[in-house]
Order: C-alpha cells, then sequence, then structure tokens
C-alpha cells in the first residue's frame, strides 16, 4: 500500500468534513458561520469565558487567526469581549444568548459528522486512527 499520500489524504478528509458541516449549517439556517468558528464556540461551550490567549491555544491557532475569528463572532452577535479582575489588558471572550443558542445544533451536527467518519468501523479501528493521529500532530 502507498503511504506518502498521507497528508493529501488528511487534507482531503478536512475538505469534506468542512464541506459536511457548512452543509449542515446551512440546513439550520445559519448565516455567517463558517467551520473555522467552530473550535471557537465548542471551546466556549465547555467554559464560561477564556482570554483570547487560552482560547488560541486551546485551538491551537496562532492569535492574530483568533482574533480575526472572534471579531467576525462579536459582529454577528454570538460572542462578546470583556475586561475582567485587575488586569484590564486582558480580553475574555464570552457566548451570549444567542451565541449559547447554537449549541444543541453543534452538538448535533458533530454527531452526525462523528457518526459518517466512523462507519462500518470497530471500537478498536476508531482507536487505532485517534493513537495514529495523535502520534502523526505529535511528530511534527
Amino acid at each position: 500500500m502507498k503511504t506518502d499520500h498521507v497528508v493529501q489524504l488528511i487534507s482531503s478528509i478536512r475538505g469534506k468534513a468542512y464541506k459536511f458541516i457548512t452543509e449542515e449549517l446551512k440546513a439550520n439556517h445559519i448565516r455567517g458561520i463558517v467551520p473555522s468558528h467552530g473550535g471557537i464556540l465548542d471551546a466556549l461551550f465547555k467554559d464560561e469565558k477564556l482570554s483570547m490567549k487560552s482560547l488560541a491555544e486551546r485551538i491551537d491557532r496562532d492569535k492574530s487567526t483568533v482574533t480575526s475569528l472572534v471579531r467576525k463572532l462579536i459582529k454577528m452577535g454570538y460572542v462578546k469581549m470583556t475586561k475582567e479582575g485587575s488586569d484590564r489588558r486582558v480580553n475574555y471572550i464570552v457566548l451570549t444568548k444567542k451565541g449559547r443558542e447554537l449549541e444543541a445544533v453543534f452538538d448535533e451536527i458533530s454527531r452526525k459528522l462523528i457518526e459518517h467518519i466512523y462507519a462500518d468501523m470497530t471500537q478498536e479501528e476508531k482507536e487505532s486512527v485517534i493513537g495514529i493521529l495523535d502520534r502523526m500532530q505529535k511528530n511534527l
């Protein structure tokens, strides 16, 4: 079996996952949100508020990219930026009511995507795939 096209294969899977998510968002009448926003929203669904730095670390993206994505989410009314505590230089990102309302839809889209990705795989195969991908990521 040819093994040197691993990056192309991973890229193809990512592209197909993005297309699936985009179609599901559209089917749920959610406009403006793109798959790149998903990591930010998911992190905020799990933690009520996160600093920009924590958010960037959590989703493994550089701070400038996260800042751009967050600004778009603020403009659409899904998140807001606050300053709390003694260090007024730190910006915290929190979900708005509108943003919190996306959680159930995102959970359902994620469930469907995982179901498609793992269709016809055993639990052992699923664990093997994750183990191998984790090692590849650490190798880079």
